[in-house]
C-alpha cells in the first residue's frame, strides 16, 4: 500500500505545482530543494544512516557519480515543472510512460544487458508513437526529456550502487547553496514570492519539502516488500495521474495523433509488462517527480 500510496501521489502532484504555476519554474524548483533539505535531515539520523553517508562519501568515483546524477535530476525535475506550468501534463505523461523502456534501452547500450524479444517490439512500438508525434507536432522534447533524464539518472544511480534516500540526501546538499543563493539573490531584488505577502504562496512552497521527501519515504518503504513485476506495474499509476489531469482537468489537447501514439505506447507497456512478470528480480527505488 506504501508504494502504491507513492505513485498515486505523484500521479496528481500536478495539481500540487498547478497552485504554484505563476512562479518562475527555476523558483519553485529552488524552493522544492532548499526546503527538502531539513526535512531529510531530521530523518536521517533516525534512519542510522550517518555510517552509511561517510562510507559513501569517501569514495571519489561514488561523489562524481552523485555530481552527475544531481545534474539530471535537476533537469528532470526543472523541466517537469515547467510542463505543469506551461499546459504541458500530457507530455509529462507521455514521458514518464516511456521511462521503463527507455531505462530497458540504456542498459541494452550501457550495462550491456540483452533485450529479449517482446522488449524489441516494445521499445519499437514507442519509438513509433514519438515518431508519429514528432511528425505531426513536431519533435516531443518535453516527454524525450524527462523520459531520459530520468532513465539516465536511474542508471547513473544503479552505477552508483547508493542507497535511495542517502543519494537524495546528498544530491539535495549539492544543490541546497545554489538554490538558497539564487533565492536570496530574488529576496534582494524583491521578487521573491516567499513572505511577500501572499500567504498561500508561502504556505506551499514551505511545503515542497515535505512534498518531495514523504513520498519518497513510503516508495522506499513499500519497495523492499514487492517484487519488481509488481513495481513495474504500479509505477503506471504516475503517468496516467498526469494523463487524467492533462484531459479531464487541465483541458489539453488530445487529437487523433495523441490517441494513435498513446495506443503505441500503451500496448508497449502491456508487452513489457508481461514480459517483467515472466521473470522477477529485485526491485530498485528512484525518486518521482
Amino acid at each position: 500500500m506504501a508504494t502504491a500510496g507513492a505513485f498515486a501521489f505523484w500521479g496528481f502532484i500536478p495539481l500540487y505545482w498547478k497552485l504554484l504555476a505563476h512562479l518562475p519554474p527555476t523558483e519553485a524548483l529552488a524552493h522544492r530543494i532548499a526546503w527538502s533539505l531539513p526535512c531529510l535531515l531530521v530523518l536521517l539520523p533516525f534512519r542510522r544512516r550517518g555510517r552509511e553517508l561517510i562510507r559513501v562519501l569517501g569514495s571519489r568515483r561514488t561523489r562524481w557519480l552523485l555530481l552527475a546524477s544531481t545534474l539530471l535530476i535537476t533537469v528532470n525535475w526543472l523541466t517537469f515543472l515547467w510542463a505543469v506550468s506551461n499546459e504541458r501534463v500530457l507530455d509529462s505523461s507521455l514521458g514518464y510512460y516511456i521511462n521503463p523502456l527507455v531505462s530497458v534501452f540504456l542498459g541494452f547500450a550501457f550495462l550491456g544487458e540483452r533485450l529479449r524479444r517482446l522488449q524489441w517490439v516494445a521499445v519499437a512500438l514507442a519509438a513509433a508513437g514519438v515518431v508519429l508525434l514528432t511528425v505531426r507536432y513536431g519533435l516531443p522534447w518535453v516527454s524525450l526529456t524527462l523520459a531520459f533524464s530520468f532513465g539516465t539518472y536511474g542508471l547513473v544511480r544503479k552505477v552508483a550502487d547508493v542507497p535511495p534516500m542517502l543519494g537524495l540526501l546528498v544530491e539535495i546538499a549539492l544543490l541546497t547553496p545554489v538554490t538558497v543563493g539564487y533565492l536570496a539573490w530574488l529576496g534582494a531584488r524583491g521578487e521573491g514570492a516567499f513572505g511577500t505577502g501572499d500567504v498561500t504562496t508561502s504556505v506551499l512552497l514551505a511545503a515542497a519539502g515535505p512534498v518531495t521527501v514523504v513520498p519518497l519515504l513510503l516508495f522506499a518503504d513499500g519497495i523492499r516488500k514487492l517484487t519488481l513485476a509488481t513495481v513495474g506495474f504500479l509505477q503506471y499509476m504516475t503517468p496516467t495521474g498526469h494523463f487524467l489531469l492533462a484531459v479531464t482537468v487541465f483541458g489539453e489537447a488530445f487529437g487523433a495523433a495523441h490517441l494513435v501514439a498513446f495506443a503505441c505506447i500503451w500496448t508497449a507497456l502491456g508487452l513489457y509488462t508481461y514480459d517483467l512478470r515472466r521473470r522477477l528480480t529485485l526491485p530498485a527505488g528512484r525518486p518521482g517527480p
